[in-house]
């Protein structure tokens, strides 16, 4: 955030997140970050934004400066954390949710809130929960942030394709253990294996999927499988060369592609849907929009 940046206290249940926020012009960028993650996590995207964008962001119910907030830790109450975050700061919203963040912001767009104009799932979570989160995967994912150490590994081994800078990876570390201990386990333990199918079904907002081609976590294939038959509209990115945690690995491609959203929002609503596959390259963004006709 700016200098010019303000914080807003929203009342939740049990007390109040606080939202750091940027005034600007056009559709508010409401970040929702991903499980082990904070509001700081999307820092690096939100210096390659236009400054005249503007932003908000807060910290889920039992993660940083939540970490106090009582239970329960379950999607559905922060999917309603986050509709009161949307309504108190009473403008157009973008949602744009990254993992565990993303499965968030799909419940909330299945609301279907006048305010809420946009999605953009970044390495999400998808709504269909694939054949590999299985019981034992699940016990053992609760333990990935049990120490520094644990959270080392799972940084270096499984969450980047890319080396961090030595700040991000302790920023990282830190956010991955600031965190209440049922809110830590609640994601590995049952909301990453719960079904949101319905749910996307009734999104309607025009939609945009991030995806690292070398995610380990969130696979392209698992996205094309799990994701896109649920969320008719949406249109997938590829970031070349990046793995799950897009917001640190390539801040800047990220960036670019939240501005493209934000510009595009009204012209698409108002174009006739595409049909087929539509790819295209730069250097650091390869772009694959899939929208299926209604042949297929």
């Amino acid at each position: 955030m700016t200098p010019a940046s303000a914080e807003l206290r929203v009342p939740v249940a049990g007390g109040s997140l606080t939202v750091g926020r940027r005034s600007g012009q056009g559709p508010t960028l409401l970040f929702l970050h991903y499980w082990g993650g904070s509001a700081r996590t999307w820092e690096p995207v939100l210096a390659h934004l236009d400054p005249r964008t503007p932003v908000a962001s807060y910290d889920h119910r039992g993660w940083g400066r939540s970490n106090t907030l009582p239970g329960p830790f379950d999607l559905a109450q922060l999917t309603e954390d986050a509709i009161a975050v949307v309504n108190a700061l009473d403008a157009e919203v973008v949602l744009v949710g990254h993992s565990m963040g993303g499965k968030v912001a799909q419940l909330v767009a299945a609301r279907n809130l006048s305010a809420v104009t946009g999605l953009v799932l970044v390495a999400p979570a998808p709504p269909e929960p694939p054949s590999t989160i299985t019981p034992q995967f699940q016990r053992q994912l609760a333990h990935a942030y049990d120490s520094p150490e644990t959270v080392a590994s799972a940084v270096d081994h499984v969450l980047t394709a890319n080396p961090l800078t030595a700040a991000l990876r302790a920023a990282v570390i830190d956010d991955s253990l600031a965190c209440a201990t049922a809110a830590r386990t609640e994601w590995p333990l049952h909301g990453i294996a719960e079904d949101i199918t319905t749910a996307a079904r009734h999104i309607s907002v025009d939609t945009v999927v991030v995806a690292g081609s070398k995610d380990l976590v969130e696979p392209v294939d698992v996205l094309r499988e799990h994701l896109e038959p649920f969320i008719s509209a949406a249109r997938t990115h590829v970031v070349i060369e990046s793995g799950h945690l897009i917001p640190l690995e390539a801040p800047k491609a990220l960036a670019d592609q939240l501005e493209r959203h934000r510009a595009d929002l009204r012209p698409r609503r108002a174009a006739s849907p595409a049909t087929g596959l539509r790819v295209e390259a730069t250097a650091e963004l390869k772009t694959v929009d899939l929208q299926r006709n209604s042949a297929q």
